[in-house]
């Protein structure tokens, strides 16, 4: 009964919509279920079960952000959405969705106040960079939308500087950098955006 009033504070302090909610209450009451809570932070799996939800409807937001509101350690986090990962979300018939670059590309180009124009070219840039060859494997989402955005927002002489778009990925700025220099490698006239 403790969780789902906090499992509600975190959502509508993330701005999350009703039905993910839903979802992630149906989540951690199969948690509850199973018995999974037993000896471990309720905090961590209401946390977990929200994040997992947000996976599903692919709705962006960062695992970062709710770790902050919840102010519990990513490491309780992560190790519950695993839990939930394997016992849970199969059970339900969920499919988690990795968060994507281009899902962020316009959340992270809204909240530096870029034009949609500017938004929609960083998600072409970073189209024609995985066709060009780039991997996302083992690279962070967030500091690729960040790079693209910055990219595009440079060419188009847009007063913003590579600590606005660190700070808004919440990524450091040489991260943001060598994301940069690895797009650019993988895009036809890469040379001509700087």
């Amino acid at each position: 009964w403790e969780a789902k009033p906090k499992l509600q504070a975190f959502a509508h302090k993330l701005g999350v919509p009703d039905h993910i909610i839903e979802t992630a209450w149906k989540i951690y009451s199969e948690v509850a279920k199973q018995k999974l809570t037993m000896g471990r932070s309720i905090q961590a799996f209401t946390a977990a079960s929200l994040y997992a939800a947000i996976r599903i409807h692919n709705f962006p937001r960062l695992l970062e952000e709710i770790v902050d509101t919840a102010t519990i350690s990513t490491r309780k986090v992560h190790q519950s959405l695993g839990m939930i990962m394997r016992s849970v979300l199969p059970k339900l018939g969920y499919m988690y969705r990795p968060i994507t670059p281009r899902s962020l590309v316009f959340r992270f180009g809204n909240d530096l106040d870029l034009s949609i124009s500017i938004q929609k070219q960083a998600a072409d840039i970073l189209r024609e960079a995985a066709r060009g060859g780039m991997t996302r494997i083992g690279k962070d989402p967030k500091g690729l939308a960040a790079a693209a955005l910055y990219i595009i927002a440079r060419k188009t002489a847009e007063k913003k500087t590579q600590t606005d778009f660190a700070v808004v990925a919440r990524i450091t700025e040489v991260t943001l950098r060598t994301r940069v220099k690895e797009i650019l490698k993988h895009v036809k006239d890469g040379n001509n955006y700087y």
